[in-house]
């Protein structure tokens, strides 16, 4: 039986205003191939697209970079604790632009998961003439689609006298493993490996502060959402939502949500938690391509 030939994947760093950010890139068969921008979520990194870039890096150029403070890009000092750089999701999003730049990536498939969507809509409605397609996965961008304990994060401030433990509860190892898999079907279909990478970068102290000031900022992305519903409204991007329907943080009304913007929408849901492509990537890889194919 011929086996498939297994894609390429480069894993390069790139200097960003004075940041080193990682990113891996598939190589596919054909140069002028489809573009996709994997953006990565809490608390993972590009390391949570490997399997997917393994199944569809042959047909489409895959790109997935990790934040500052995330997987292995730098982390600069917080200027919280005395550093020069703001972990904001602003931040985030002028760096990825400006990655997007420095790859000369003219147009491309916008991929959005938890902490991505809030960095992509950003980008996107910053840069319009860029996007030329929206896959949507976990990518909260209306209030209905917060739980109740998402909200109670999002309201957490530094004077709150508890919001030091109930940050760092949701850092350890357990809460780490219960975000991939939480809510899924079959937690034998979770490997290990995504949460103990996480949780090995959480674990470096110099990565500690960034992610305290990411939460503390996550609800400038709520003063955002009738921003970004505009943008979908006015662009009616060509947009695919595949959603893990057990989210504990971004619940299935988020994910229908999207349809009162983009009524064209291609929504499917999966009997599965936060992390949905750990457990049903050979379901939803083969809806990624497809939609691309239509798409590009």
């Amino acid at each position: 039986m011929p086996i498939a030939r297994i894609p390429v994947i480069r894993h390069r760093s790139i200097d960003i205003d004075g940041v080193r950010l990682f990113y891996r890139e598939s190589v596919p068969n054909n140069a002028d191939a489809p573009i996709v921008l994997l953006l990565h979520g809490f608390p993972s990194s590009s390391h949570q697209y490997r399997r997917l870039m393994d199944a569809l890096g042959n047909d489409y150029r895959l790109v997935a970079p990790d934040y500052p403070g995330f997987g292995h890009s730098d982390a600069p000092a917080s200027a919280t604790s005395g550093g020069r750089f703001t972990y904001s999701f602003d931040r985030l999003a002028d760096l990825v632009e400006g990655f997007v730049e420095a790859l000369k990536l003219r147009r491309f498939m916008l991929y959005v998961f938890d902490f991505g969507a809030p960095v992509g809509f950003r980008l996107a409605t910053r840069r319009p003439e860029l996007i030329a397609g929206l896959i949507v996965q976990n990518g909260n961008a209306y209030h209905e689609g917060l739980s109740e304990a998402a909200q109670g994060f999002i309201a957490l401030t530094p004077d709150d006298v508890d919001a030091g433990v109930r940050i760092e509860q949701l850092l350890t190892l357990e809460m780490t493993r219960a975000q991939y898999e939480g809510g899924t079907s079959d937690p034998e279909r979770i490997a290990p490996d995504g949460w103990t990478m996480d949780q090995h970068f959480l674990d470096l102290p110099e990565r500690r502060q960034a992610q305290y000031d990411l939460f503390f900022d996550y609800k400038s992305n709520l003063a955002r959402y009738a921003e970004w519903q505009e943008w979908l409204r006015r662009d009616r991007p060509r947009t695919l939502i595949a959603w893990g329907r057990n989210d504990p943080f971004f619940t299935e009304p988020g994910a229908r949500a999207f349809l009162r913007d983009v009524p064209e929408a291609e929504l499917h849901l999966f009997d599965t938690g936060h992390f949905a492509l750990e457990e049903f990537l050979p379901e939803i890889a083969p809806l990624i391509a497809d939609f691309i194919d239509r798409t590009w």
